[in-house]
């Protein structure tokens, strides 16, 4: 890493040695604009490929313009979201505004504050809501006038979801609260802002950043750190196993067995299960390691998103390690101010109810995503009621216990989550219990098979071990330098090698 970076500021340094530095600024923002036509996503090579540019280029602009390089790491951010779908930058755009000059109004006016906020919350989720759930309410209203006998239709639309919209909006929406409620001051420069909103590692599927941990960021000097950019590459080759190695190669059997489950059989169908849990936890967790290894070599650091969330001893705690940016982002804005736990018990369900009623509202416009945020909200809500939330455990066998009982139970609301419908859930999870027959599809001889295996032991032990033994078994930070270069070897050539490089949009992109 410090001889790639080397050589990236060897060319910096020495740009004026070109026989034409106009041209080489030409070169670098054509070949810019041409690799921004096909999807730059971190599991592409146009990833590999273009983000080195920017990189450079940022690290070109003299750390004193400080600026400069906002707006240019503003600009490369709508570029890449222009690529995705033109128009729908103007959405991002709109919520940015709409939520900046609301900002801007409670900080400068005594007057109105609590009716701009409502206003500013309102126009911020009307994208939201137009986009992602008109058509999910116009079914609804349709099926239940059918059953009254009546003819009701109001004209859907087949648009597509803008990308991360569910993210932008809920960054915009915790900003503007917190301006309201003063834990941060308004916002005056609308590009540090506007950077806020649409900074490109992590606009389409989070983390859900704060504006209290990014912008102050955003205002100062960021000179090159050798040693944050080292541990961002890190965490980037660590992400990018977990997506094209292990998640892409699992979405493949996975989409196989549940699209068509009725063909086989019940264990099958429990293997399947299984594979998603590892599938979307590598999928979204590989995400989020890899934007935030890419903030860190831009020098703006992420909260973090992940931390081990399979080895929760209840689903409480399981909340507290699973996309963290986002049940935090409940926690504080929509648990807490209903009163959170600090009401009367009955008081306190209905809070927990609600919040992963929004939950799952917030993952999807489809009742199975609505079943799965009630299924959690209802098992918190039992730990609550037995007492069983709390994270201390006895022996090493009782917390082993209720880690295998906790994942027992998020896997099976996984089933719930992939599924197309709630009968569908309900028949592949018949088929588990009943170890239904049907066709077999997994073969231990199979290449593939192997190859998955392998991933999952990788990931697990890795979890185990900085779980378990934080001092012993790191591998990637080993203090022997052969340990660690023979690990980040052995990461790579997997990822060259059998790695599933260009398959496609991360999960929790539709979102």
């Amino acid at each position: 890493t410090k001889i790639m970076f080397n050589l990236y500021f060897t060319l910096i340094n020495s740009r004026k040695t070109f026989d034409n530095y106009d041209l080489f600024v030409t070169f670098v923002s054509k070949t810019f604009l041409a690799l921004t036509v096909n999807n730059m996503i971190y599991n592409s090579f146009n990833f590999i490929i273009l983000f080195p540019i920017i990189f450079l280029t940022y690290f070109c602009i003299p750390s004193q313009w400080n600026r400069c390089r906002n707006l240019f790491l503003l600009t490369a951010s709508y570029l890449l979201y222009i690529n995705l779908v033109a128009v729908y930058a103007l959405v991002l755009l709109f919520v940015t505004l709409v939520t900046y000059l609301s900002a801007l109004w409670i900080s400068n006016h005594n007057n109105k504050k609590l009716k701009v906020m409502a206003s500013g919350i309102i126009i911020t989720l009307i994208p939201l809501l137009l986009f992602k759930y008109y058509d999910f309410v116009n079914s609804i209203m349709t099926d239940a006038m059918a059953t009254a006998r009546l003819r009701f239709s109001l004209p859907g639309h087949n648009w597509a979801v803008p990308t991360g919209i569910s993210f932008f909006t809920l960054q915009a929406l915790g900003y503007l609260c917190d301006v309201y409620y003063g834990k941060i001051k308004a916002e005056k420069d609308l590009i540090d802002y506007a950077l806020f909103m649409a900074f490109f590692p992590s606009f389409t599927s989070g983390p859900i950043n704060r504006a209290a941990l990014i912008l102050p960021q955003l205002k100062e000097q960021r000179i090159f750190d050798d040693a944050m950019a080292v541990k961002g590459l890190k965490m980037m080759l660590w992400g990018m196993f977990m997506k094209v190695v292990i998640a892409d190669r699992m979405g493949m059997y996975v989409d196989i067995v549940m699209d068509d489950f009725r063909s086989y059989s019940g264990m099958t169908c429990l293997i399947a299960s299984l594979l998603y849990s590892v599938q979307i936890y590598s999928d979204f967790a590989g995400y989020s390691l890899m934007a935030i290894g890419t903030g860190q070599l831009l020098g703006i650091r992420m909260s973090a998103n992940f931390n081990r969330p399979y080895l929760a001893v209840s689903v409480t705690d399981f909340w507290r390690r699973w996309h963290i940016s986002l049940s935090t982002w409940l926690r504080d804005y929509i648990y807490k101010p209903m009163g959170g736990s600090r009401c009367s018990k009955k008081r306190c369900y209905m809070n927990i109810f609600t919040t992963f009623l929004v939950s799952g509202l917030w993952h999807g416009a489809n009742w199975t995503f609505i079943i799965w945020g009630l299924l959690h909200g209802g098992m918190l809500m039992v730990e609550k009621m037995l007492g069983i939330r709390k994270l201390k455990t006895g022996s090493r066998w009782e917390r082993f216990i209720r880690i295998v009982l906790t994942f027992t139970c998020i896997n099976m609301t996984w089933i719930v989550f992939r599924v197309h419908s709630i009968s569908d859930g309900l028949n592949v999870i018949g088929k588990i219990l009943t170890m239904d027959s049907g066709t077999d599809i997994l073969s231990p001889g199979n290449k593939n098979v192997i190859i998955m295996v392998t991933g999952i032991i990788m990931l697990f032990t890795k979890d185990l071990s900085d779980e378990f033994f934080p001092d012993h078994l790191k591998l990637f930070d080993n203090k022997s330098r052969p340990v660690r270069w023979v690990s980040y070897t052995v990461v790579m050539i997997m990822v060259l090698s059998v790695g599933m490089l260009d398959s496609g949009q991360f999960i929790y992109a539709k979102f």
